[in-house]
């Protein structure tokens, strides 16, 4: 005789695929948000990568998987490519930035171009001082998890609408991948949207 899945269970797996169902719509979503009308013609292409709260002396896993976003999102026919790294010392000695570029020497093989803002401790610290790194590129994009991005996004459409326009979309959301980070990135940006509908109420 089948025995039948209990009420609860079914409840229980039918509202965590809801959730998963919801994240993945939440980052597709945010990959496309707040991107700017194009690259201008002929310049650089500069990839800025957002910082994770680190300790420890080597990349955790969120910051790793920011370097593989970041990696893949460059385009292999620019001219002329740079990884821009952010993070300072927020939860360890070591700067986030500093941890992601060995990351993505040592272990991803990358040998190109590599800018380090050392100093941030928030995603708008980020933006802040990533903008000196970015002014003379053609094309910018904005990568971590896609919501986070986003938000990344926005603080440079507030602080520099100039270079906003130059922004492109990255390689941060690929359909399936990373579920668990796709929830929380979708709680952490809902909570910051709360708050910015707060303020201007």
């Amino acid at each position: 005789m089948r025995r039948l899945v209990p009420p609860l269970a079914a409840a229980a797996a039918a509202a965590g695929l809801g959730i998963l169902a919801g994240a993945e719509y939440v980052s597709w979503r945010a990959s496309y948000r707040a991107l700017g009308d194009g690259a201008v013609q002929g310049g650089a292409e500069a990839v800025v990568v957002l910082g994770y709260r680190n300790r420890g002396r080597r990349a955790n896993f969120v910051n790793r998987y920011r370097v593989r976003v970041g990696l893949r999102s460059l385009s292999p026919d620019t001219r002329e490519s740079v990884l821009v790294l952010c993070g300072g010392s927020v939860g360890g000695d070591i700067p986030e930035a500093e941890l992601m570029a060995r990351y993505a020497r040592e272990s991803r093989g990358y040998a190109g171009s590599i800018l380090l803002d050392t100093t941030s401790t928030t995603t708008q610290q980020n933006i802040e001082k990533a903008i000196p790194l970015i002014e003379d590129a053609g094309a910018i994009k904005i990568v971590s998890h896609s919501p986070h991005a986003a938000v990344g996004r926005e603080y440079l459409r507030t602080l520099r609408p100039d270079l906003a326009a130059r922004l492109t979309r990255g390689a941060d959301y690929r359909f399936g991948e990373a579920p668990l980070l796709k929830v929380a990135a979708a709680l952490i940006a809902g909570r910051y949207h709360a708050r910015q509908r707060a303020r201007k109420d």
